[in-house]
């Protein structure tokens, strides 16, 4: 079936499954060290108590057969070695069928993981490692060449992902058309980087070069996609080299790593000289399997469409709650000014010393330089970062987790990168904001610190926990 069949993608389809997988792999081990302070039975946005409010259809998850933190655990940790078993190329030694199962078996689990993560997992690479892992089932492995259906809802999926961010730009922020984002971006981020420091610093012309570059890449190039060989393979080629450029400027979580693995499906082997296997004809079951999975796609993708043809676009949006076809698109407003929500601890009510709680990747010491975490996920480092642009996405979980700090919880004090208060739980804890800027190439040769910061004031007034609560170490695992 030569209509069916594309063997020249055939390394193109091993770069993508394996590294699918070790995203996987990642995104499970990190919601297994993660999840227990989060969204545990004792955590601060306990699943229990979100289920108890949503149905199966609603948030299909197989938490709603039963939740306990053990389970949890459990579900995290064999999905993390399901997917270090594809990532050592276990789905090519297995028939087609019994393959296509794992696949399947590591969607489901991450689906009722993202479906229950609550505000902790609303991020848009969530969905999109979804909607690729999916994809994946349909991919086939070492008994069957790469299907040409397959492999075109790929590259449509990269074409949303690429050309919807570029669309979210043009129409949001004015700094995107006048291309001056950039003297911004790299300061302002969510959590900065090694080299975010160098990138800020670059000249301002550069700065320009780059978002036109960007526009580029994610407003034009990604037609080529769809273009014959060799247009499709530079178009790819261009997409994982801009790619790569963002993994270098800041911390994207697997973001930026997924969308590189996509663009392998228009890397044509034949064109880089490389031997094509010819394996035989594929089952008709796959070809049903496949062409039925076509077609469903091809009715879901109306929405996504038509919400990137809107002037009222959605940024990062699933359009059903299974997560298949969903809209992507990032930074369509860039923040002007850093703001940073720094959580401090104090053992005495009368006179206050107040000590500060180091988070891993989220800036508060000046003389840290900002760390490499992506493609692992920070989940409470990222919504510090929101919590500062607006209280309203602390709702729900602030006054919990300042709680938790009360009692020297220790799977929370696991999320921080310091505790100043490693032998007692302090007395009151508080929340105060401050501006923060990268120092100036002056500044850092003389003071050797990465960062200035301002005092605007208070975020939340000194807490305490309320009498006869107990402020005794909690030990939990």
């Amino acid at each position: 079936m030569a209509w069916f069949s594309a063997p020249e993608y055939w390394l193109g389809r091993i770069v993508l499954e394996r590294g699918v997988a070790l995203i996987y792999l990642i995104a499970f081990v990190a919601a297994a060290r993660q999840f227990r302070p989060l969204i545990g039975e004792r955590g601060m946005l306990p699943v229990p108590g979100f289920l108890a409010k949503r149905s199966f259809w609603r948030s299909p998850s197989i938490f709603h057969l039963h939740y306990s933190d053990r389970m949890f655990a459990a579900v995290s940790w064999f999905g993390a070695a399901l997917s270090a078993a594809l990532v050592a190329g276990a789905a090519d030694l297995v028939p087609l069928w019994v393959a296509m199962l794992i696949w399947l078996s590591l969607w489901v689990l991450y689906l009722s993981i993202v479906n229950v993560g609550q505000t902790w997992y609303g991020f848009g690479w969530e969905s999109l490692l979804l909607e690729t892992g999916f994809l994946m089932v349909f991919l086939g492995n070492a008994r069957v060449a790469p299907p040409v259906l397959t492999l075109w809802l790929v590259r449509w999926l990269l074409f949303r992902v690429e050309f919807g961010a570029g669309l979210i730009k043009m129409r949001g922020d004015r700094c995107w058309r006048d291309l001056t984002c950039l003297n911004y971006h790299h300061e302002t981020q969510p959590m900065p980087g090694p080299l975010s420091w160098f990138f800020h610093h670059l000249p301002t012309p550069l700065h320009r070069v780059e978002v036109a570059g960007n526009h580029f890449a994610q407003l034009v190039v990604p037609f080529g996609l769809f273009a014959p060989q060799p247009v499709a393979g530079i178009a790819a080629g261009i997409i994982i080299v801009t790619q790569l450029w963002l993994v270098l400027s800041g911390n994207f979580a697997w973001l930026n790593w997924v969308t590189i693995l996509l663009a392998f499906s228009a890397v044509d082997q034949s064109w880089l000289g490389i031997d094509t296997p010819h394996p035989g004809s594929p089952p008709l079951w796959f070809v049903g399997v496949v062409l039925l999975f076509a077609a469903v796609m091809v009715v879901l993708s109306f929405w996504p469409a038509r919400n990137m043809l809107s002037p009222h676009q959605r940024m990062n949006a699933s359009f059903n709650s299974f997560h298949l076809c969903n809209t992507y698109g990032a930074f369509g407003s860039i923040s002007r000014t850093r703001w940073e929500v720094v959580i401090e601890g104090t053992a005495d009510v009368e006179p206050a010393e107040w000590k500060e709680y180091e988070f891993k990747g989220k800036p508060t010491g000046l003389r840290r330089m900002p760390r490499q975490w992506a493609p692992y996920h920070l989940r409470l480092d990222w919504l510090m970062w929101f919590a500062a642009i607006s209280p309203g996405y602390a709702l729900g979980w602030m006054t919990p987790f300042l709680h938790r700090l009360l009692r020297n919880d220790a799977p929370t004090l696991r999320l921080l990168r310091h505790n100043p208060f490693p032998d007692a739980p302090p007395q009151q804890v508080r929340a105060q904001l401050y501006e923060y800027r990268f120092t100036t190439p002056a500044e850092l040769r003389r003071d050797h610190a990465w960062w200035h910061r301002t005092l605007i004031g208070s975020y939340l007034p000194p807490l305490s926990l309320p009498k006869g609560a107990g402020s005794q170490t909690d030990s939990r695992d």
